[in-house]
């Protein structure tokens, strides 16, 4: 069955990509760092706090400066590079110190492309339109947000 609702985009907090980022983060700091031995304090724990912290922190910023084309672009490749390195430090953490974080490593995946598609989709931002609709998959909503401009 398909769902062809369409959700309007009112605040950051509506963004599926938010939203999976922000409940990441929290799972990270209460699953993963937790396990990593006190030697990896200075690097992979720190790096690990601050870069999955920061990609739900980059969207809501990023958002709030939605009008200024340049200014939210800036935000989304931020948030897309924090992204990148957040999925590193898990594959890292999986292959050094055999955590399981599959699940983690796969929704930091699917966020890199959610954060992509809405960067690129943003490219075609019209002056005076910036509310933006999400177009609901048939299954699976967490793995995609198609983003469309309101008409």
């Amino acid at each position: 069955m398909q769902d062809s609702t369409k959700k309007r985009i009112t605040s950051y907090e509506d963004l599926d990509v938010y939203r999976n980022t922000y409940s990441a983060a929290i799972k990270i700091h209460k699953a993963v760092i937790c396990k990593l031995p006190d030697h990896e304090k200075y690097d992979l724990i720190d790096q690990l706090r601050r870069s999955s912290k920061a990609i739900p922190r980059l969207i809501a910023e990023g958002y709030a400066k939605r009008h200024q084309k340049a200014g939210f672009q800036k935000y989304l490749d931020d948030a897309l590079a924090e992204c990148n390195e957040t999925a590193v430090g898990l594959k890292q953490c999986r292959d050094i110190y055999d955590i399981e974080c599959e699940e983690l490593i796969s929704l930091y995946d699917i966020s890199a492309k959610q954060i992509y598609r809405l960067a690129e989709v943003w490219t075609t931002f019209k002056r005076g339109k910036p509310n933006f609709q999400t177009q609901l998959p048939p299954s699976n909503s967490h793995q995609n947000q198609n983003l469309k401009p309101n008409s």
